[in-house]
């Protein structure tokens, strides 16, 4: 690439950290997320896995240290391995990390092959161990399937972080139990308040539950103290000195925490999201498939450190809100 300068935006944060969509599909259709009739990007609009390889190198080159893929679910793109494998070679030569966030429904068949082509932890995304609950969540019965992966990655060696969203009056009263059991299985937790991200068959606000709420609830059971643990990501962490375990807390509605955002994300059509709740982007297809794809992606980034807005602005106070963006948290890669 032909630009080297470190990403920095316009409020002196370095970025370093690219969240990837390798596709917007998705084999559940959890009801926060999508609608049941989901319609799917055409698949000529989706960068290849040439492609998408090529911009992740052109990030390194810009000082992007971590990279996770994400989807949809990642796993359900055919030879979406080789990319890992691709990926995975730049470990220790410009890149520090490669992760993957994923639902665990493919998890059982490729746990060998991501911790082989260099992948050292995963997030699983599990909202309940509850059988039913997991069905009405998700749409599909696929729990027996999502426990398999997690076993399977274990496994493997990969270091697995469960990802849960808090859902109010769903699943509020399991989180100490479902805390409990990844702590026990020697996994970190990470609770989610929901983000009003594209319209659902659903309306958000019935099930919006402030994480605050939930700490002190688990206060009254637990002992937490603050961890200096970091992973790159939004979340804050807390020990738990009765499980033993990590419990990490993702609050992009009662606690912003965009002032030390070192993130962008790129949906699999190349749109480049400066942030997450924001609108703005910056078209990094139309560069990778231009005359000079090297300079246009090079100034294309540049393009996205000027417009990177300095927070997000979610809320969700009021049934019938507007989300904060038309976009599912699927195409813009969760």
């Amino acid at each position: 690439m032909s630009g080297s300068a470190p990403l920095v935006d316009a409020f002196n944060r370095r970025i370093t950290y690219l969240r990837l969509s390798v596709t917007d599909r998705c084999d559940l259709r959890c009801t926060y997320c999508m609608p049941e009739r989901m319609q799917f990007l055409p698949r000529s609009e989706v960068l290849s896995l040439e492609e998408l390889h090529r911009m992740a190198l052109g990030f390194i080159a810009r000082g992007i240290t971590r990279i996770r893929l994400t989807g949809g679910e990642p796993l359900v793109r055919r030879d979406v391995i080789e990319l890992v494998r691709a990926l995975g070679r730049r470990i220790g030569d410009g890149l520090e990390e490669l992760t993957l966030t994923t639902n665990g429904t493919q998890l059982a068949q490729h746990a060998d092959d991501l911790a082989a082509a260099g992948i050292r932890r995963i997030n699983v995304s599990l909202d309940t161990r509850d059988p039913a609950l997991f069905e009405r969540l998700a749409r599909r019965d696929r729990l027996g399937a999502v426990l398999e992966g997690i076993a399977a990655a274990k496994a493997a060696g990969l270091r697995v972080k469960i990802n849960t969203v808090a859902l109010k009056g769903l699943n509020e009263a399991e989180l100490p139990d479902l805390i409990a059991w990844a702590h026990g299985q020697g996994h970190d937790i990470t609770l989610i308040e929901v983000m009003p991200l594209g319209d659902v068959d659903e309306d958000r606000v019935d099930h919006y539950l402030p994480l605050g709420a939930v700490r002190d609830a688990l206060e009254r059971r637990w002992t937490l103290s603050a961890s200096s643990h970091k992973t790159g990501g939004p979340a804050r962490y807390l020990d738990i000195a009765e499980t033993g375990g990590r419990l990490g807390l993702i609050t992009p509605l009662t606690n912003n925490f965009c002032d030390g955002c070192n993130r962008i994300r790129v949906t699999t059509t190349g749109q480049l999201y400066a942030c997450l709740g924001g609108s703005e982007r910056v078209d990094l297809r139309a560069a990778l498939r231009s005359d000079d794809p090297d300079g246009q992606l090079s100034d294309a980034l540049d393009l996205a450190m000027r417009i990177k807005p300095e927070r997000h602005h979610f809320r969700i106070d009021q049934r019938g809100a507007t989300p904060a963006q038309p976009r599912t948290m699927s195409v813009t890669g969760g």
